[in-house]
Order: C-alpha cells, then sequence, then structure tokens
C-alpha cells in the first residue's frame, strides 16, 4: 500500500478542484509548508488516487462536473480504508445550508472561497493533528485489546491443556504404561514450548511499547543464525515430519541488529512449520539485491491463506490467530513484532499466498551506511 508521505515524514496532502488555478495556488500555499501536495481535477480521479496513494488529508471542492464534493465524500466515507482520512471542504458556496450538508456528508471544516492563505495553513495544521492524535489513539486501544486478548485467550487455553495432562498425570500415574507416559512427557514439552514462545513474544512486544528495545547492528554471517532460530522449531518439524531447506550462499552477511534478525526468523519458521501439514517442505533463502539491500524469504507448501487474511496481517487492531495444521496455537502478535523489528532496521516485510499452495514471508534490510 502506498502513501503521499512515501518521499518524507511530512503529511500527504490530496486537493482536488476542477480549475487548474485553483490547485496551483493552493499546491503552492502547501508545498511552501513542507507537505507532499498531489493536485486531482475530478471526483473521480480522487477516489482512484486515495484507494493508491492514502492521503493524510482531503482538501475538496463542491462544484465539479460529473461528481461533486458531497458524493465524493460520500463515498471515501463508505471504503474502510478512507473513512478516517478527514475532509477539508473548500468553496464558493457559502450558504449556511451548503456548509451544513458538507459537515453530514463527513466533512470536518469548511473554507469559503476565496480563501486566504494563512486561515487555509492553521485549519489544514489543527485537523493533522487530530488526525494523528486519532490515529495514535485508536493503536493505543487496539494494542491494549490485543494483550488482554492474549491473556484471555491465548495464554489460557495452552495453560489449561498444560494443568490437564498433569492431573491426569498425577491421578494415572501408575495405571499408565511406559509409551503412554513417553507420549504424554512429549504432549507436556510441546505445550511449554508453545507457551515459552507466546511469553517470549509477550515480552519483547511489552519493551518495544516501552520503548527501551535495545539497537545493536553489527555485520554477521546469516547460515550460522538462521540455523539458531531453525533449531527452536525441532521438535514440531521431527514431529510433523517437515523437510527444511536453506537456500543461502556461505559467505552472505547481514547487518542488522542479531536478537532482533533472530526473533523475526523463529517467528518466521516456526509460523511455516505450524501452517505446513505432515510431509510438507519449509525453504529458507536468502541473497542480495540489486540495490545492496539483503533479501531473505522464509517459504513453505502448507495452508496459504486467503486475500482477506493477507490484508489484516501486521494490523495490531485485526484478528489473525488461527491454529496450525495440528492444532498448534496462533495468536498473531509474532507477525507484529517482526514488522516492528524489520522497520526499525529501515527494511520492509510483505507476504505471497494462495490457499492451498503455501505462502512465502519475505523482508529484507539496508546495507551497512
Amino acid at each position: 500500500m502506498n502513501d503521499l508521505k512515501s518521499d518524507s515524514d511530512m503529511p500527504g496532502i490530496l486537493l482536488v478542484d476542477d480549475i487548474p488555478d485553483n490547485l496551483k495556488i493552493m499546491g503552492n500555499i502547501l508545498r511552501n509548508e513542507g507537505y507532499n501536495v498531489r493536485q486531482v481535477l475530478s471526483g473521480a480521479l480522487a477516489l482512484q488516487v486515495a484507494e493508491l496513494e492514502i492521503p493524510d488529508l482531503i482538501l475538496l471542492d463542491i462544484m465539479m462536473p460529473g461528481m461533486d464534493g458531497y458524493e465524493v465524500c460520500r463515498r471515501l466515507k463508505e471504503n474502510p480504508k478512507l473513512k478516517d482520512i478527514p475532509v477539508i471542504f473548500i468553496s464558493a458556496l457559502n450558504d449556511t445550508s451548503d456548509i451544513v450538508r458538507a459537515l453530514k456528508t463527513g466533512g470536518v471544516d469548511y473554507i469559503n472561497k476565496p480563501f486566504k492563505a494563512e486561515e487555509v495553513k492553521a485549519r489544514v495544521h489543527t485537523h493533522l493533528i487530530i488526525y494523528r492524535q486519532n490515529k495514535e489513539l485508536k493503536e493505543l486501544n487496539a494494542t491494549k485489546d490485543k494483550f488482554f486478548s492474549i491473556i484471555a485467550h491465548d495464554l489460557r487455553n495452552p495453560f489449561t491443556g498444560f494443568l490437564g495432562l498433569t492431573k491426569m498425570m498425577q491421578e494415572e500415574i501408575k495405571l499408565l504404561s511406559t509409551n503412554e507416559i513417553e507420549d504424554m512427557v512429549g504432549l507436556l514439552n510441546t505445550s511449554a514450548n508453545d507457551l515459552m514462545s507466546l511469553l517470549e513474544n509477550l515480552l519483547e512486544w511489552a519493551k518495544m511499547q516501552r520503548g527501551i528495545t535495545s539497537f545493536n547492528p553489527v555485520q554477521f554471517l546469516l547460515t550460522g543464525s538462521i540455523l539458531n532460530c531453525i533449531k527452536h522449531s525441532s521438535d514440531s518439524v521431527r514431529k510433523k515430519e517437515i523437510t527444511t531447506k536453506i537456500n543461502i550462499p556461505a559467505d552472505l552477511k547481514a547487518f542488522a541488529d542479531i536478537q532482533m534478525f533472530e526473533t523475526v526468523l523463529r517467528n518466521l519458521f516456526s509460523n511455516a512449520v505450524k501452517f505446513t501439514p505432515k510431509g510438507g517442505k519449509v525453504t529458507v533463502s536468502a541473497r542480495k539485491e540489486n540495490n545492496n539491500f539483503l533479501e531473505v524469504a522464509v517459504s513453505d507448501t502448507g495452508i496459504g491463506m486467503n486475500n482477506d487474511l493477507k490484508d489484516k496481517l501486521f494490523q495490531i487492531s485485526e484478528k489473525t490467530g488461527r491454529q496450525g495444521t495440528e492444532g498448534e496455537p496462533s495468536s498473531g502478535l509474532g507477525l507484529i513484532i517482526c514488522k516492528d523489528f524489520i522497520e526499525k532496521h529501515g527494511g520492509k516485510i510483505w507476504v505471497e499466498s494462495e490457499e492451498g499452495k503455501g505462502t512465502t514471508f519475505y523482508f529484507n534490510l539496508p546495507p551497512a551506511s
């Protein structure tokens, strides 16, 4: 997904007006303030651009041929991806009924033409601050909800199974055969490993939320680090008879925080094993891209996912956890951590998947500066 902030950290603003001179004047005012500005001459084009390059704010004229500003705003507010973007109407219409209609349609403010530069700058600045604060508040609430969901469900369920097994062994240990005891101990070990993985992710996540995660990038050989990550899932790999393959040049190096890098790899590899049926295959590969970025891929022959689930990944506000092919628990928290850690390095993470045909997670890391 693109946005109008791709070239800088300054907010992106979409200007919509069918008169080129108006766009030029308004565009110059806002660019001089440092904003990234995109200008379009029609409502229909505005909807297309907003979908592809999500802005932080939209300045919208009302009287336009084909589709007026009211209709554009109505459609924006119907789109889940765009409904929260503040829309400021800017129009020569100054009757109270026009202003009321604009606000009822979903606008947050109304500026009369001919506009004054200082008024435009002040109102844009104010609504961008409100928009950012609302986004931060939503993210904080989503983080809180995610945390309580993990406590209530993702931690409770494996603990319940763990306690059930220990109680059964305590009550029936004298009646169990050696093979039955070995099976139960194996189940206990699997439950303990699942709980430990979830707790490690919770601790890492908690450190990130508090802003105390250390970041110490160094250069290191990839192969040894990746082998360490794979060892964490060795029991699951063995039980599910998963074939693993490492496709990495022996001398290939990464420049990254080793602990963060291995946390990302452990999560991606364990997910691949979790969602791959017995007898499947998981491959870890890496290469240098043309821009000298390092690209790492974790591929599986598992159950894959549909487009709806793919779109929700990496979003704290979405519930993406689902059981693995052998009932393994999953909270979706690991992918949130992966995204944060990769972005901390200045890289990006993405996924390609098809239901029934497997999944590949990719991430890249920039070279040492």
